[in-house]
């Protein structure tokens, strides 16, 4: 598949922006593992990984990349009312409250953080196309929006969009279940096709494949909102 070239500085935005250390709040969030961990479901690293790895390809990585490649191309296109739809209908693609919580929470902070500190005029405009919808951002459109006002190309974008998900999802199952850092290391680099593929996969797919077939994660989720002792918020 050819892949457009993204220039330095793009490259540059494009890790800061999805690096542990962008003020997101994403280790607050474990998108349901902390039950599965609970419930015994996730107890070593080969768990962690098939449970990783069902999300990013079935779950809300499998919708997250198509909702992200609508909000990517509305920007490039210049059209402003598939961008809507696509923030419509990423607000109403969440499977439990916390998950969209988990993701509208991201959203704007990524935005926030965004303006305050990489001042873009192209992006303040589609901002305010954002708002004008009066509905929660999600996180993949707001990174989207910004990768697509910077130049970033969409492939490089979505990869590593997927790639910092399943990051925090294996950073939480290292906590709680808990894991060695090595151990987490490992189940990122077995990650590697699986999260190359879902992006593909996301490119050639559009809004009319929508949908999730993970129950169990969603169920996870649900109950987390009433899990006696926690540490995250989702």
């Amino acid at each position: 598949m050819a892949t457009a070239m993204i220039t330095d500085q793009a490259l540059y935005q494009l890790v800061s922006w999805l690096s542990p250390g962008f003020p997101v709040g994403a280790y607050a969030y474990s998108h349901g593992l902390e039950f599965a961990v609970e419930e015994e479901r996730v107890t070593d690293e080969t768990t962690l990984r098939q449970w990783v790895e069902a999300i990013i390809s079935y779950g809300a990585g499998r919708s997250d990349a198509i909702l992200f490649c609508a909000a990517w191309r509305a920007v490039d296109g210049d059209d402003a009312a598939a961008l809507e739809n696509a923030v419509i209908l990423a607000d109403a693609h969440r499977g439990t409250s916390e998950m969209a919580l988990e993701s509208s929470a991201q959203g704007t902070a990524f935005i926030q953080t965004v303006q305050a500190c990489w001042t873009s005029s192209a992006f303040d405009r589609w901002v305010a196309v954002l708002n004008n919808t009066e509905r929660p951002i999600s996180y993949a459109i707001a990174v989207a929006v910004a990768a697509a006002s910077a130049g970033v190309p969409l492939r490089s974008a979505l990869i590593v969009y997927l790639q910092a998900f399943s990051a925090n999802l294996i950073s939480a199952g290292v906590r709680l279940v808990p894991l060695g850092q090595t151990a987490g290391q490992k189940v990122q680099a077995a990650l590697q096709e699986i999260v190359i593929a879902a992006a593909d996969a996301g490119l050639a797919r559009s809004l009319d494949d929508i949908g999730v077939a993970a129950p169990l994660v969603d169920w996870t989720s649900a109950q987390h909102e009433t899990q006696y002792t926690r540490l995250f918020r989702s």
